[in-house]
This record gives C-alpha cells, structure tokens and sequence, in this order.
C-alpha cells in the first residue's frame, strides 16, 4: 500500500473515469498518507517451527487435495508453486494439476518431479477455470479440499495450520465446513511482499460486500462437491463458490438452533499469512481492467445470492473494484429476518466517532475521515456487528418491547428518519455501554446486526 509505480498509475486514472474528480482526490489523498505507515514484512515460520510441525501429530491426519487448473503457466511460476507444495509441514496432501495447456510444457515440469502425490491430467480442451477446476475436483480423494491459482505459493506451514484447526474443532464436535487464512501478495520474483489481507472472523454481510475469504480456502470435499464452480460466474467462481457453500452450510443447520451459532462456527478463519498471491502484469490485482469481466461476474454472483434467499434486493457495485452493496427495496426487515437491528456511522469533526463497536467498547474505524474508505475499503462496507451506536440506529419493530427493557427508555421513532430518537435518552446516558447490552441482549435471542456506513449522524 502507499506504493507509487506503474500499476498504481493505472488504477488511479480507471478509477477518475468510474468515480469523478472528488473521489479520487480522497482516494489518492488516502493511498498517499498510507505511505508513512511503517512498511509490511512477511515473518516466514523459523526452523524451528517447522520442524516442530513435523514432529507434530495433529488430531486430524486426513489428506487434503490440492486443486491447481493450469494454462501456459510459466516453469518458473510452476516449479515455485510445485515447491512451496512440496516444502509443506504437513505430509498429507496430493497435489492435482488440471492442465489445458495445447503443448506439454506443463507436463514436462510437473513430470521431472517424480513425486507419487503429484498428479498431472491434460484436458482435451480449455473449458475455462470453473470447467477446468471441476475437473480437477473429480480425481480428489481428500477429505478437505485447498484451492491454489497457478501462479501463487504456500506458506511452509498452511496445510499444518488449517489441519490443526480441523482436528480442535472435531475434538469439539464440529466438523468445518471451510476454512480460510490470511494472505499478501508478492511481485512476479517474490523479491517484495505487500498488502497484507488480515482478515475478521466470519463476518456474513461483510461477505456480501465482497469476497474477503479468498485465499487461501479449504473446503470439506462433500460440501465443494455439492456446490462445485459455475461457468457462467468465471473470474468470480471462488466468490460464487462460498456464497454457495454457506447457503449450504445455512440450509443443513436449521433447526440446530438460532442465530449466528448454529452454522457460523463451521467457517473458521486461521489468523496467519499462508498464501503469497503474485501480481504481475496480467493479473486482475495489478491491472483493474485485465479482468474487468470478473467484477461483473462476482455482482451477479451476490445478486443471485440475494435471489435464491428471498430478499427483494438488489446488487449494486461500490467506486472499488469487487466490492457491492446489496440495496433492499423495502425495510431491510422485511427481507433479512435474522437482523435485529441496522447501524449506521456517527461522525464527529468529519470523522467516524462512533457506529460498528468492538465487544470491548472501541470503535471500529474510529478517526477515519468521512471521505475515506479505510483498511480494505471497510470502512465502506456493510458488515456485521457486535454493537452498534444508538445515535444513529434503527431496531425492528418486534424487538421494541426487548429495546425498552435493555436500553431502559422506549423505543421512540424520529419521525423524519425513521431511526431511534436518541434524544429520547436521559442526560448523561452512556450510550456505548447501552449499545453494547442491546448488541448482547438481540443476538441471545438470534438475532444479527449490521453495520451500514451508507446511514450516516452527524454530531
């Protein structure tokens, strides 16, 4: 980030043509202060650390297919990837390359290897990389499932880690449906790495604002093979892939319970960098129009989301690249029964001084200017939340009775707004430590709240 070179260059003249002259003054305003921020430097596993892995027996010891849909890859690119396999801590894996490459470059490589987990199949034909990576998918034997680009690498230790978390979970008694890590990416020689993804804990509407899951994802076989990847969304598949599969995961949990907990605690985040995804030239990360068609591709994928739930709503693109909202076309409640509540940003001095809370009180995004788009660009994105401000809330109308009994006024409409009149509130109210009761007192009775930076209070 902050980085000024050729690509930036780019992205910043497409986006002037997309979003105007102000939004990309604070757009280039906001990347230009990132440039003092104390710069990313990927930490590798010691020595030591990796041999403890291997000395390790983990709870899990399963095999895990790893899919790779090959096309023209470079050996260079190939054999590092076929290396960062091979260097994994983790012993139970097979590699499964798809190739559809017209020559036998890529076979050749794959074949001085001589490693019996490393299977190559060529395709007759370049279906595309849904089609390609189905196919690959019908030779797995795992039991979970790891999706690698070909032109990407592992961490030493991303298998050990995601198998680790596999075996707590069934000692627990929960069998995960996808796991997925932490990422950054690296320059065509992986000389420099940048950008660092640290991503939330399963977050379901911030999932719906974009595909922050990404890389690196591990999917237990059944579910990816009920699910498997759509042609028609190629260049968005992985995004259409685990809006699917948490449908899935929604669908055979109900009746299990109510709320979050009954088929959230499936999708686990591991919180370390496993996965160095390469930018070069060609890639849809260094060159916004390069696959133009895969942004298109992830709106309609959420879009059909929407339309399989039920939700009169439609998907609509942010000024970022991959990254929507989803606008309902009447109360949100009238769509989304599992929302207790929506949010919206209280601003102070033209910055965020109060809206989406932390369980411990702080502020998400708390003194970034109204004009910025933050870390990721979440300071723009819907998500949910824990607690949310009661200056600038609005509460569905079945919970009132529960607000008034939490917060300890009733719950008054602002007639001009719709939203709780907060100045209905006794004088002196500590209205985070209310917030925070009332974000306790929805989700005990299953109900979610979502944060949407769109609704806005000014103070």
């Amino acid at each position: 980030m902050g980085q000024w070179n050729l690509t930036n260059l780019k992205k910043t003249i497409y986006y002037l043509k997309r979003n105007g002259l102000r939004a990309t003054w604070y757009a280039a305003r906001e990347r230009m202060e990132c440039k003092g921020r104390v710069p990313y430097e990927y930490v590798a596993p010691t020595k030591r650390e990796l041999s403890e892995q291997k000395r390790t027996k983990l709870a899990f010891g399963e095999t895990i297919s790893i899919l790779v849909p090959a096309y023209r890859t470079g050996a260079v690119y190939l054999r590092e990837l076929i290396d960062s396999v091979l260097q994994q801590t983790y012993p139970h894996w097979e590699l499964i390359l798809a190739d559809a490459t017209e020559d036998d470059s890529v076979k050749q490589v794959v074949e001085s290897y001589g490693d019996e987990r490393i299977h190559y199949y060529h395709l007759e034909e370049n279906g595309g990389i849904s089609a390609n990576t189905n196919q690959a998918l019908e030779h797995a034997s795992g039991s979970y499932i790891g999706l690698l680009d070909h032109d990407d690498v592992l961490t030493p230790d991303a298998l050990y880690q995601m198998a680790a978390r596999i075996g707590i979970l069934r000692e627990k008694g929960v069998e995960a449906g996808f796991l997925y890590s932490d990422e950054d990416k690296c320059d065509g020689d992986r000389s420099r790495y940048y950008e660092p993804h640290f991503k939330e804990d399963f977050n379901f509407d911030l999932l719906l604002s974009n595909n922050y899951i990404c890389h690196f994802l591990v999917m237990e076989t059944g579910l990816m093979r009920a699910v498997g990847f759509r042609k028609e969304y190629d260049g968005a598949q992985d995004y259409d892939l685990v809006l699917r599969a948490t449908a899935k995961l929604m669908e055979s949990a109900s009746g299990e319970g109510t709320g979050r907990w009954a088929w959230q605690r499936r999708i686990v985040h591991v919180p370390k960098v496993l996965y160095h995804w390469r930018c070069h030239e060609a890639s849809t990360a260094a060159n916004p129009r390069s696959k133009e068609y895969a942004y298109i591709a992830g709106r309609r994928a959420l879009q059909d989301f929407a339309d399989r739930q039920g939700w009169r709503a439609v998907a609509a693109d942010l000024k970022h690249l991959g990254f929507y909202r989803l606008e309902y076309g009447t109360s949100i409640f009238d769509s989304r029964s599992d929302l207790g509540a929506v949010g919206g940003r209280v601003l102070a001095a033209g910055q965020i001084g109060g809206g989406r809370y932390r369980e411990d009180g702080n502020v998400y995004y708390e003194g970034t200017p109204k004009d910025y788009s933050g870390y990721l660009n979440r300071a723009v994105l819907q998500q949910n939340a824990a607690a949310l401000d009661l200056r600038c809330i609005w509460v569905r109308r079945e919970c009132f009775d529960l607000f008034a009994r939490t917060v300890g006024v009733p719950y008054v409409v602002q007639e001009e707004t719709g939203r709780f009149d907060a100045s209905t509130l006794p004088e002196g109210a500590d209205v985070i430590a209310l917030g925070l009761a009332l974000g306790r007192a929805l989700q005990a009775e299953g109900y979610e709240l979502l944060w949407d930076p769109a609704l806005t209070v000014s103070l």
